[in-house]
């Protein structure tokens, strides 16, 4: 889930060029986060805050980028692991840029169209005749021209309203629906008493029940650091299975190195995620293929993509999935 809100300019220098060795004899790799700071990315800053990194011989500095320069800066060696989303890592290939999927943050998409409850927008046809608050992401239209034309509706009659990225200052004012993502917004309006209207985008069109976000890396990191990614990765699933076990605890670990954030959606955001993290896969982070090469096609199909991608060579789970051998 992207957090609506203008990004901030760049945190934290870049200091960190290639894989190296820290003073205590630890491997140092950084995670650049794809967003300002929120609960998707909890489960790293637990992995750092109670040591799994560390357990695994790594020292690892979480960056934040500014707004879209994550991908090129995981596919150009600058950061060794990045957050991106599905729709990114199919676009970048199809474009010759080696990015790599390796984990699922979150295992169902839980985003959709959200509205004020007053407004009476059910479904997409009433849509129609109302404006739409958009965030300008490159497949965004596209998604929204289907879910309408699925059910019978223009998207000719939506006004759509470029560059809004806050939910709450402008829903109602400045547009009538918004895309959200329920577990930063949606647990938020619930807990100040704002009624909505929620459409889940899974609901719509199952295609649009992509992985957003993902872990990625690099093919060349991959290739050559096969044992730091796997030990990278082995800590993080710890920190994400503990999101999933504890989530108040690991909202207070968040909090503490992201004070800035409102408490009361952090944790409200925690208990939500915690079933949404693995839910029915069979351990976090699974990535199912199925999910790859169906959006994969539907974004070929629509030219969203200038050319087609070798799916299977688009994610993988060797890094992630228990007692697997990432050199095989």
């Amino acid at each position: 889930m992207k957090v609506r809100v203008i990004i901030m300019i760049l945190v934290g220098i870049f200091t960190l060029s290639a894989c190296g060795r820290s003073q205590d004899n630890k491997d140092k790799i950084s995670i650049t986060l794809d967003w300002t700071p929120n609960t998707n990315h909890t489960g790293i800053y637990v992995a750092k805050e109670l040591g799994f990194f560390a357990d695994e011989g790594l020292d690892v500095q979480i960056l934040q980028p500014g707004q879209g320069i994550t991908d090129q800066i995981v596919a150009t060696g600058r950061s060794q692991f990045g957050v991106s989303y599905q729709e990114n890592v199919i676009r970048a290939r199809s474009e010759g840029i080696p990015l790599v999927s390796i984990a699922a943050v979150i295992q169902h998409n839980t985003s959709g169209f959200a509205s004020l409850k007053e407004d009476n927008i059910t479904t997409p046809k009433d849509f129609e005749g109302k404006r739409y608050g958009s965030w300008d992401s490159p497949s965004e239209m596209a998604i929204l021209e289907n879910v309408m034309k699925t059910h019978g509706a223009n998207i000719d009659k939506v006004e759509i309203i470029s560059g809004v990225y806050d939910f709450f200052s402008t829903i109602g004012k400045d547009a009538d629906f918004e895309w959200i993502y329920y577990g930063w917004d949606g647990v938020i309006a619930e807990s100040r008493g704002i009624e909505l209207n929620y459409i889940p985008l899974r609901d719509l069109n199952p295609i649009f029940d992509y992985y957003t976000p993902v872990i990625i890396s690099s093919d060349d990191f991959l290739k050559d650091n096969p044992e730091i990614s796997r030990r990278f990765m082995t800590a993080l699933r710890k920190g994400y299975n503990y999101c999933i076990a504890e989530p108040q605890k690991a909202a207070e670990i968040l909090l503490k190195h992201v004070p800035e954030l409102d408490a009361d959606q952090v944790y409200a955001s925690m208990i939500y995620l915690k079933d949404e993290y693995q839910a029915d896969a069979e351990y976090w982070g699974q990535q199912d293929a199925s999910v790859w090469f169906s959006f994969a096609n539907w974004m070929s199909d629509e030219g969203l993509i200038p050319q087609g991608i070798e799916v299977d060579k688009a994610f993988t789970n060797i890094y992630i999935e228990p007692d697997a051998d990432p050199q095989m």
